[in-house]
């Protein structure tokens, strides 16, 4: 018994200085996810449809509302270059835009409601070409269709991404650019660089978190 207290007195330092280590890690990795996380949620701004049901016609009706939007948007933003600009001219246009997807669905056949809201909302990681963005807590134009029950429709209104041809895996350089210009050559490769593995061990560090911190609304 004496030896075994011996043991754990001399061991005991050992253990103190390994917690305080471990909560040191822990600290600076929630700092940097944090940190990494805002500036990527900081420098775009999101679109967000949610069709009223599952059905196919509700989804489809969603992806006409979708394309008369964007061309709406694109058209009235394209000489934006930042996102709190696209905000701005969103919200200014905000009936606009609601009136837009209401001529969408009555024209086609429905009389579904249509709310318009500019805010924060959660996303899921999704992928734009050769361009991820983890999930998060982004500022996003979001349009809810009727109920409200069906599937998400998202893309990135700024930088414009929302026409990127996913099967080729490219994106844009100008959209690139605009991205490059408002985060740090590190936050850039986290979303931009898959075959490197220790951006892509900091890219799974910020999922994470942030699906912990997510699931915890």
């Amino acid at each position: 018994m004496k030896y075994l207290k011996n043991c754990f007195y001399k061991a005991k330092p050992f253990l103190v200085i390994t917690i305080l280590l471990s909560i040191y890690v822990f600290i600076c990795a929630i700092s940097y996810v944090t940190a990494a996380s805002n500036d990527i949620a900081n420098s775009v701004f999101r679109l967000h449809i949610i069709a009223n049901s599952d059905s196919k016609e509700d989804q489809n009706l969603k992806l006409k509302v979708r394309d008369e939007l964007l061309l709406y948007m694109n058209e009235l933003s394209k000489n934006c270059n930042s996102k709190e600009e696209v905000i701005k001219l969103a919200e200014e246009h905000s009936d606009d835009l609601k009136e837009i997807a209401s001529k969408v669905i009555y024209d086609n056949g429905f009389n579904y409601n249509v709310e318009v809201e500019i805010g924060k909302s959660d996303f899921p990681t999704k992928y734009y070409g050769d361009i991820t963005l983890p999930c998060g807590t982004y500022d996003a134009l979001k349009v809810k269709i009727g109920k409200n029950e069906g599937q998400n429709w998202w893309c990135v209104m700024f930088p414009p991404l929302c026409f990127v041809d996913v099967s080729s895996g490219i994106v844009p350089d100008s959209s690139k650019e605009e991205m490059k210009e408002n985060l740090n050559d590190e936050e850039y490769d986290l979303i931009s660089k898959s075959d490197n593995n220790e951006i892509s061990f900091k890219f799974k560090l910020i999922e994470l978190f942030q699906n912990w911190r997510l699931g915890l609304k």
